[in-house]
């Protein structure tokens, strides 16, 4: 009884902290003001032309997005226990339709066209966080909440869209990825290569922070590579790593310790 009650007891302060991190980022969107998008936010500094594409690098950067979401659908199928695919089956999809939504809107961008870019982007993000609360929590999770949460992330973006609002997409987007974090300090999953999910994180926030440096590292590099098109091709390689680590489930490890 005494190791049951110690095992219900360490569970339970890793839920509360999960738990509480979840409900304070929900209350800081709320005490946030309106988060309009920025238009210069579509001015990217590589313009260049090829091929009759317009804004070519920042298209066709893309294309290792599509062909991850491939790989990695391909990978679960072969892999992965039914509980838990749906979710896996989720993030892949969507990783290849970043890939299109993020094409038609660097081909011409404005909030229109981003809106198709950000869709695939929120699903993605939901499907990855609710397989992942599968894998270190429980793998009912993933019935009772990738449907809700997939539902969330599309709303997220048609609030943004209709009320020009950012608020709600932003923590949709960084809200799954800091919990993810947290699942990584807290809890041990079924995947042996467990260190790829912070290399998959490290890549992310990588292409965060050269995003944001679009222009500089476009200079930097000899107008030859933008910031924003470096970002696309971390943002994939950190999908490919996510693959990488699917390819190395373990069927045996059924049962997760405390």
């Amino acid at each position: 009884m005494e190791t049951n009650s110690s095992s219900v007891g360490a569970t339970g302060w890793r839920l509360a902290i999960l738990l509480g991190f979840f409900l304070s980022t929900i209350g800081l969107m709320f005490l946030l003001a309106p988060i309009p998008q920025d238009l210069a936010y579509h001015a990217f500094v590589d313009r260049r032309s090829f091929l009759g594409i317009p804004n070519f690098f920042d298209v066709v950067s893309n294309l290792p997005f599509v062909l991850i979401g491939i790989f990695g659908v391909r990978a679960s199928l072969g892999r992965l226990p039914r509980d838990v695919l749906p979710a896996w089956l989720a993030f892949f999809i969507a990783v290849s339709f970043v890939g299109v939504g993020s094409a038609y809107y660097h081909w011409a961008p404005d909030n229109d066209t981003l809106v198709w870019d950000r869709l695939p982007m929120t699903v993605g993000f939901m499907g990855l966080f609710v397989a992942l609360l599968g894998e270190y929590l429980d793998r009912r999770l993933v019935q009772r909440l990738l449907y809700p949460a997939i539902l969330i992330g599309a709303c997220s973006v048609v609030y943004w869209h209709l009320m020009d609002d950012l608020r709600f997409y932003a923590w949709v987007q960084f809200m799954p990825l800091a919990m993810i974090a947290m699942l990584l300090t807290l809890y041990r999953s079924r995947f042996e290569q467990n260190g790829l999910l912070l290399i998959a994180l490290g890549f992310y926030v990588l292409a965060k922070v050269v995003e944001y440096y679009d222009a500089e590292i476009f200079q930097l590099l000899g107008e030859n590579l933008s910031g924003h098109t470096l970002k696309h091709l971390l943002a994939s390689a950190g999908c490919l790593t996510i693959a990488v680590l699917v390819t190395k489930w373990n069927g045996k490890h059924d049962a997760l310790p405390a």
